[in-house]
């Protein structure tokens, strides 16, 4: 930063909600983006457990053949929505902030397209497909509600990524961030929370929390299973 100046991940957010004409798109964002992360979160561990399991008996072929259905689902997901859904959705969040609108449908494509991903037991990432789908969705709120859709995209954003990993401070700090418009710190802080407490009622295991207690478990059953192969020998 102090030698090329500072760096906006998403470019800069230039609107700024009124909160008297933008507060329905506010609640909006909030309840409506936490419910849908919190069903995201809820969806991949359980499907995560169910194939787990599945897997237990066959590893290698069975984690095959997920991996190359989830695979083939995501690219027919992808043709549909003419690429949209390919890659993080960095370009088409970025555009949403600058005023773009994004299609009615690629939250939900890109919706799927992230859990299947993520079901499939390739390492991917969940931060910038959720922020992507945070903005599809704020993006489609905006259009029914009026509003610009840099503002809806934002909100958004903080809703939906606030409900999926049920961390409220780190989703409106991160995109505050990221967009490098402090004029809306109140706004994204009320859907962050909102968010968080829809999320708070649809599951109540945060998303990385559950996902840190598979690999504990995987590491003491791993040390268990040495402990017991060495003292066989």
């Amino acid at each position: 930063m102090g030698l090329v100046g500072n760096y906006t991940y998403f470019g800069v957010a230039k609107e700024t909600v009124a909160f008297a004409s933008d507060w329905p798109l506010v609640l909006a964002c909030g309840i409506i983006g936490g419910g849908v992360g919190a069903m995201f979160s809820l969806l991949a561990l359980k499907a995560l457990r169910r194939i787990r399991r599945w897997n237990a008996l066959q590893p290698l072929w069975r984690t095959l053949v997920v991996a190359s259905i989830c695979g083939l689902a995501v690219a027919a997901i992808g043709i549909a929505s003419n690429g949209l859904t390919f890659g993080t959705g960095y370009a088409q969040a970025r555009g949403a902030i600058e005023g773009m609108p994004l299609p009615a449908f690629f939250s939900a494509e890109k919706f799927a397209a992230g859990l299947l991903s993520m079901v499939s037991g390739i390492p991917g990432g969940i931060f910038a497909p959720s922020l992507a789908v945070g903005a599809g969705l704020g993006s489609t709120l905006g259009l029914i509600l009026s509003a610009a859709t840099g503002t809806a995209a934002l909100l958004g954003m903080a809703g939906y990524f606030a409900g999926v990993v049920q961390a409220p401070m780190t989703a409106f700090v991160i995109i505050l961030e990221m967009t490098g418009n402090h004029d809306n710190v109140i706004a994204l802080m009320c859907a962050a929370m909102l968010g968080y407490g829809t999320a708070r009622l649809v599951s109540r295991e945060p998303l990385y929390h559950a996902l840190s207690r598979v690999f504990i478990a995987e590491a003491i059953r791993r040390r268990r299973a040495g402990v017991d192969a060495l003292a066989g020998s």
